[in-house]
């Protein structure tokens, strides 16, 4: 039987689904599709429950990926990007790593896009394996359904003996007239961007094709640090100078489009890239007037609107067109033919400094989360949620004095030298330099409101003197 590593790439800052996704929190993590994500759902589909993966994701986001590999019962290593260097280094970090166990076939898949159809989906992987084993670059791309814009293609060439093609070339996103040709042409394939291949055969074709990413890979991977996560997962840190060196470039145009070995095996299951609002609101029912509506969205007398609404009541009365998104701390009115430019409007969001541009009002952290529901001069009110088992670090702050008020479950509280139980409905304070430590002991959630008071109540007045998290180096 044939083994093959899946290796998610977790890379990518999902800003055109702004503001929901935002580069601190993007599409992959956020629970997408009913109560899971997009990262959760492509873990379930490349791999059995507790079958071993490889994960590549930025160190910003490890613990969100190590959540995601747990509600998917996987095991596995995550490496750890110091910074971005688009797919062509993530693959090669990956194989480079794989060189060092016995894993030999690999499956590198994007961790943002949904593929309902797993049965079809895993029959088209194991369709490629023949072309795989035998030394080609096995790409994977999707029957294509309408001329999109928004997507590469791939031109089929000649049958080759494994059952698979050909690649005859790649071709970049095309207008729409190209589009449209394309489609009628009937030999292509949108470009899925998943890829299956032998460890050592990659690892050739970027010695050939791209030898300096491969070189500052290999340096990085030589040097990485191995470390073990509180969830039993493992980390793996490229040496950060080594990768910092490391062009940045998407494998297609590293590696892809001038090896001669690359076949093609199609998918003609249902597959989106999720790449745009538009995309989302396709995994939604229609009505009869084509609005379709998430959460707490009331369409009247408009056609053609979606509408997200998971936290509260919005209306669109005698609207066409539109894409409405609602979240707490930013609104989205556009038409929906202007969802392409959504990552635009984020830029000039990030470039006149406003916040929401890149973090949201809710932040994810390897304990839990915190919201931010209020603030005002001199003060700042929180929600925060412990999962059970879990502790911030023990900490101080040289600024703020805090109030906490559990209003779920049980608290553990270490003030100075003493350490004592608080449970719903009671508090406790924080004096302004005081040792301080919030642990959830009980099996259930933990929900405390902060309330923070100084003259400076910045993220960053905490000195940390003990974490579980590795967050005091």
């Amino acid at each position: 039987m044939v083994h093959i590593t899946p290796v998610v790439l977790c890379g990518g800052s999902g800003t055109r689904l702004w503001p929901l996704s935002r580069k601190s929190f993007p599409k992959q993590f956020v629970p997408l599709i009913g109560d899971k994500s997009l990262l959760q759902l492509s873990l379930e589909r490349v791999a059995k429950p507790g079958s071993r993966v490889i994960a590549v994701a930025s160190e910003e986001h490890r613990f969100m990926v190590t959540d995601a590999m747990q509600a998917a019962h996987m095991a596995g290593e995550v490496i750890l990007e110091p910074v971005a260097r688009n797919t062509a280094a993530a693959m090669a970090l990956a194989a480079l790593r794989a060189e060092q166990t016995d894993q030999d076939l690999l499956l590198f898949c994007p961790s943002d896009q949904h593929v309902p159809d797993i049965a079809a989906f895993r029959q088209s992987i194991e369709q490629g394996i023949a072309a795989a084993e035998s030394g080609a670059i096995v790409v994977f791309g999707v029957l294509p359904s309408f001329p999109s814009t928004a997507y590469g293609y791939i031109q089929q060439g000649a049958d080759r003996s494994d059952g698979s093609h050909q690649v005859a070339r790649f071709i970049e996103k095309p207008d729409a007239a190209k589009a449209q040709d394309l489609l009628l042409s009937g030999n292509v394939l949108w470009n899925a961007g998943i890829f299956l291949c032998k460890k050592s055969v990659l690892i050739k074709a970027l010695a050939q094709h791209a030898p300096d990413i491969l070189q500052a890979c290999s340096d990085a991977i030589a040097q990485s640090k191995k470390e073990q996560s509180p969830t039993g997962h493992t980390f793996i840190r490229p040496n950060a100078d080594s990768f910092a060196s490391c062009r940045a470039q998407s494998i297609d145009y590293a590696v892809m489009e001038a090896h001669a070995n690359v076949a093609v095996v199609p998918f003609r299951g249902q597959w989106s890239d999720v790449g745009s609002w538009n995309a989302v609101a396709d995994l939604y029912a229609e009505d009869q007037e084509g609005n379709r509506i998430q959460g707490q969205g009331l369409a009247h007398q408009s056609r053609n609107v979606f509408i997200h609404a998971p936290h509260r009541p919005v209306v669109a009365l005698g609207t066409e067109d539109l894409l409405i998104i609602d979240t707490p701390d930013a609104v989205l009115v556009a038409s929906r033919g202007h969802a392409e430019q959504v990552k635009d409007v984020v830029a000039k969001l990030e470039k006149n400094r406003y916040a929401q541009a890149v973090t949201h009002r809710k932040v994810a952290r390897p304990w839990g989360w915190y919201d931010s529901i209020d603030m005002g001069d001199r003060f700042q009110v929180k929600r925060i949620g412990v999962k059970p088992g879990a502790s911030l670090s023990l900490q101080k702050h040289h600024h703020r004095a805090e109030h906490w008020v559990v209003v779920k479950g049980t608290a553990e509280v270490t003030r100075g030298s003493d350490t004592f139980l608080i449970s719903e409905n009671q508090s406790t304070y924080i004096p302004v330099g005081e040792l301080h430590r919030l642990k959830n002991p009980g099996m259930v959630e933990l929900e405390i409101i902060e309330i923070q008071s100084g003259s400076y109540l910045g993220e960053d007045d905490i000195v940390r003197i003990e974490d579980n998290y590795g967050r005091t180096k």
